[in-house]
């Protein structure tokens, strides 16, 4: 710690002169600007640290042109120490050039009423930091929420090679084969495959509602894309169209997908395989007359 701290409660100093208690308190002092002089002459130009900086160490940092901040989370510096490298110490007695890290600018900026530090340019930079700021809690997690759903889709993408056009064009597609497989089958049959392509037409016409848009013409121009064979064509919300999303970049991995559907599936497979539900009967005890009863 770079901060002069009392004593514990059971710590005990005699001293039998005012001489002996002088040099007490200066070797105190002593072992604080010892420290801060090895990480002055290691190089070091921002220090970081879990534990409280004191003001004698912040001025001390400040008259040489050096940044400190102490009490930093973990996960802040576990942060800086992957893009800008470095050591964790727990001691100073082991600082020299070879375990500091190095960034090519450093500021200190206010967004909105916060105070953060930016660090940029780091040697072994391989990410970004995303400041989100919202009207609410709420409305800042939800953000949140999106946004890591789009980040794990597209690393998702970069992991595995096979994509498929989102905006409902997968489901649609799906969905005609289904119903054509469905219309070669006999009797009762028919009906479970009908069932089953029909579901599948819920995420299409959930993204029209969600965009404002006409589920139902949406919905025709759709089937009527893919029966002419163009397999790629979903929802395009921002044009508000039918189009090509493939082409326009608009992409989901098949793996997701996959894994959606099959999940989607063991799911109504369960529900459709209980044939007897237990209700609770009311009760016959009841006194008649009370609040609520007729």
């Amino acid at each position: 710690e770079l901060e002069l701290k009392a004593e514990k409660d059971n710590a005990e100093l005699r001293i039998g002169n005012v001489a002996d208690y002088q040099e007490v308190v200066n070797a105190e002092w002593t072992i604080l600007y010892n420290k801060l002089e090895k990480i002055h002459e290691s190089g070091a130009k921002i220090v970081l640290s879990k534990l409280p900086i004191g003001d004698v160490a912040t001025q001390w940092f400040a008259d040489r042109d050096m940044f400190c901040a102490g009490r930093v989370q973990d996960e802040d510096i576990e942060r800086v120490l992957a893009s800008c490298g470095g050591s964790l110490l727990t001691t100073v007695s082991q600082v020299d050039a070879s375990v500091l890290g190095c960034c090519g600018e450093f500021y200190e900026q206010q967004v909105g009423s916060e105070r953060y530090n930016f660090f940029t340019g780091g040697s072994k930079a391989k990410s970004c930091t995303l400041v989100l700021r919202g009207g609410s809690e709420q409305f800042i997690a939800e953000t949140e929420r999106s946004l890591h759903d789009a980040i794990m889709i597209v690393r998702r993408a970069m992991r595995n090679d096979s994509i498929v056009a989102g905006g409902g064009a997968i489901e649609i597609e799906l969905s005609r084969h289904i119903l054509e497989l469905g219309n070669k089958r006999e009797m009762k049959d028919q009906f479970f495959w009908k069932g089953y392509a029909k579901a599948f037409e819920a995420i299409p016409q959930q993204l029209c509602h969600n965009a404002g848009l006409d589920a139902i013409t949406m919905l025709g121009e759709l089937r009527a894309a893919h029966a002419k064979g163009q397999k790629w064509c979903g929802i395009d919300i921002q044009a508000e169209r039918v189009a090509d999303n493939m082409e326009g970049c608009i992409w989901e991995p098949a793996l997701v997908k996959e894994n959606a559907i099959i999940s989607a599936t063991e799911a109504a497979c369960l529900i459709l395989s209980i044939d007897q539900t237990i209700k609770n009967v009311k009760s016959s005890n009841e006194m008649p007359g009370l609040p609520g009863q007729h």
